[in-house]
């Protein structure tokens, strides 16, 4: 009796452990077992974007592997900067991936675990170097290819067993995600106008010019299909409540516009500069600005303060955007569009995800949805 007990023990034990740790894996396929018309996604940029690359970094002050970080999604804390997913897990789950997308500095993000794709983006960083010095240590969009590039791509290729001839075919059942830009802004060229000494728009061209060389050396891997992430509206964070009076700042989002208006550059662009990929642009600046401005028609109630608690700009220590370490939370995450200083709730990463998949609006997703954008 007691041996069957024992055995009983183990064998819950073992199904514990199992259901552990497929928690990365907790999609299933298909019915039919088919592979998928998407495999997976390489993903690239910031903490709208992060998975939890800045849970490795040492010295990083932008992290997210705290509570109440996490707090509604299955795993806790893991590093996305939300209360519960982000952009990345929606889109995955609406494209039937087998899988949550790990981070590339996870030491466990090898061998089969790549193949359905990696996370490569880290919170705070930009599309330029130096932006990022705020928080210490991060991995810069130049870094974060030349780690596609010099590990994962490697990686990938012996997984699937091709060889060099054949990994734009491979490469075309991937999508390459790119959500960066805003931090460039809020941290970088606005703490640092005097050093830069340049207008907006130059400081914009620049960026986006950035941008397309880094779009092709992704292209130059293989990369063929592409979806950027566009800047929110700025101006409009509760980081910025102490700073302005009625509205949102105006110069900040005048910025992401022009960003914004320079993706959309891009793409047309990529006819010439990039034959045979796809990009698709998804607006998340008007889709926020919209829920921001009628937020009760999206079923929020606050579009104007942090879910959390944060320690304002205006506090020693306080850097306006990150939960402090077991502060207060609202109850009703959903009520809220922010979760932090910066960062919206999972309920507006829904919004984002669906209205990128299935809009047809030109104002929202350009010049085709993510859907459409699986079919080529």
């Amino acid at each position: 009796m007691a041996k069957k007990a024992g055995r009983g023990f183990i064998l819950v034990c073992l199904q514990l452990l199992l259901c552990f740790s497929q928690l990365n894996c907790i999609r299933a396929k298909g019915e039919d077992g088919s592979d998928d018309e998407i495999k997976g996604m390489f993903v690239f940029g910031s903490s709208l974007v992060d998975n939890g690359n800045n849970n490795y970094l040492e010295n990083s002050t932008a992290k997210a592997d705290f509570l109440p970080y996490g707090i509604d999604f299955p795993k806790g804390p893991s590093g996305r900067f939300t209360n519960g997913k982000n952009v990345i897990d929606l889109l995955g789950e609406m494209l039937k991936l087998p899988c949550l997308i790990p981070p590339f500095s996870d030491p466990s993000t090898k061998g089969s675990k790549v193949v359905h794709g990696v996370n490569f983006a880290s919170g705070a960083s930009g599309i330029l170097d130096d932006t990022g010095f705020l928080a210490g240590q991060v991995i810069s969009l130049n870094q974060q290819i030349r780690n596609f590039e010099t590990v994962t791509l490697p990686e990938v290729k012996k997984q699937l067993g091709v060889n060099r001839r054949e990994n734009r075919k491979a490469m075309k059942k991937y999508m390459f995600i790119m959500g960066t830009g805003g931090n460039d802004y809020l941290f970088n060229y606005f703490v640092r106008k005097g050093e830069y000494n340049v207008s907006l728009e130059t400081f914009t061209v620049n960026l986006t010019t950035s941008l397309s060389h880094q779009l092709k050396k992704l292209y130059r891997l293989g990369a063929r299909k592409f979806v950027l992430m566009s800047v929110y509206p700025l101006g409009c964070s509760p980081m910025l409540n102490a700073l302005r009076k009625d509205g949102c700042i105006e110069v900040m989002n005048q910025a992401a516009i022009l960003f914004n208006d320079g993706l959309k550059s891009i793409i047309d662009a990529a006819k010439s500069d990039m034959p045979t990929s796809n990009l698709v642009l998804v607006n998340s600046y008007n889709i926020v600005t919209d829920i921001i401005q009628n937020p009760s028609s999206k079923g929020f109630k606050d579009a104007n303060n942090p879910c959390c608690e944060v320690v304002p700009l205006t506090q020693l220590a306080g850097n306006g955007v990150s939960c402090k370490k077991g502060g207060r939370i609202c109850m009703d995450r959903s009520a809220h569009v922010f979760f932090d200083g910066l960062h919206p709730t999972e309920k507006v990463n829904v919004e984002i995800a669906a209205k990128a998949f299935t809009s047809d609006l030109k104002t929202e997703v350009y010049p085709i949805n993510v859907n459409q954008l699986v079919q080529l």
